[in-house]
């Protein structure tokens, strides 16, 4: 069983007490040693901060488990307390997972990229089934990017370098997440 003293959470997060903190939550869900309440807890109380939120989306998302692939209310409800803090990661996680499934596919390494697939499939997941103002202004800001009509991505893509086919893959992708219906 979990120790659930491992979920008390530190004020001022940093990123690897986020990661640790993360992999001991998902552990507790696992073995069922935790409530919807306390699951649903521990997540709001992580994705209120930047460094838990990046830490448990890193957990959370490349999980080798199928826990993730379906997320359960208790986990779609804690997101949602922190619009805010995890639609430009969300965002960010479906852009990146996606070019570097594009990546590995292109080098020949389909077990790598099929790691990609999951971490953009539960990414998706997760978006269509939050659908905030937030993840909508995100998701069209980094379309508006790649299309030309504005830079706020910009550094984001010159950071990781994509070319055009994993631009082409992102924009497709982004397409499948119901937040550009106006776009």
């Amino acid at each position: 069983m979990a120790d659930k003293s491992s979920f008390i959470i530190p004020e001022n997060l940093s990123f690897e007490e986020a990661l640790q903190v993360s992999q001991a939550l998902l552990e507790g869900m696992v073995e069922g040693s935790l409530n919807t309440a306390e699951v649903q807890q521990a997540i709001a109380h992580l994705v209120s901060s930047g460094n838990g939120a990046r830490g448990f989306f890193v957990v959370y998302l490349s999980e080798p488990r199928s826990l993730a692939d379906e997320s359960t209310s208790a986990v779609i409800e804690a997101l949602k307390t922190s619009p805010g803090t995890i639609s430009s990661l969300l965002v960010k996680n479906l852009a990146m997972s996606t070019a570097m499934a594009t990546a590995h596919r292109r080098n020949h390494n389909e077990e790598q990229a099929l790691g990609s697939d999951r971490v953009q499939a539960r990414t998706l997941h997760l978006i269509q089934h939050l659908q905030t103002l937030e993840l909508k202004e995100h998701a069209i800001a980094l379309c508006q990017t790649l299309d030309g009509t504005s830079s706020s991505y910009q550094s984001f893509l010159e950071r990781w370098g994509y070319d055009q086919e994993q631009q082409q893959a992102i924009r497709q992708v982004l397409g499948q997440t119901n937040l550009l219906e106006t776009h």
